[in-house]
């Protein structure tokens, strides 16, 4: 029963499909924090996204201005990671966006492989029917 239910396509093309997209998150992750964010940090002043970041408490060393996420999180500071934040957002439109073609491209296939319906025959007009009924009635 076990063998049966692993062997349905289903089954197979779920499996097939959380591989691929595993696959495809870390690409579209490396995308967006190597390719996409430099050049819009470098636009809006030299930004470094990555090190984008509130300080909500202070760690060890009270009152210490932190220059990147890494020094915050060694002293144990509490931080708010916006740059992270705005990088997963991007990264969730990219792929969101590469599904939906993906998505219209197997509708459109679907729908041209499917043959063309014959298309039910139109009802007859009331002047068609009405001609009928006098046809009818001059046969009798």
């Amino acid at each position: 029963e076990f063998k049966d239910f692993i062997m349905r396509g289903n089954v197979i093309d779920l499996a097939v499909g959380m591989v691929v997209g595993t696959a495809f998150s870390g690409i579209v992750k490396s995308l967006v924090d190597d390719v996409i964010m430099p050049p819009i940090g470098i636009v809006l002043g030299g930004i470094d996204f990555s090190n984008l970041f509130l300080t909500l408490r202070h760690g060890k060393t009270a009152g210490m201005e932190y220059a990147t996420l890494a020094a915050a999180k060694a002293d144990g500071a509490v931080t708010m990671n916006v740059g992270s934040f705005i990088n997963t957002v991007i990264s969730f439109l990219i792929v969101a966006s590469a599904i939906f073609v993906v998505v219209k491209l197997i509708n459109t296939l679907k729908t041209a492989e499917k043959p063309a319906e014959e298309a039910a025959p139109a009802e007859p007009s009331e002047e068609i029917l009405l001609l009928r009924d006098i046809r009818d009635s001059l046969k009798k």
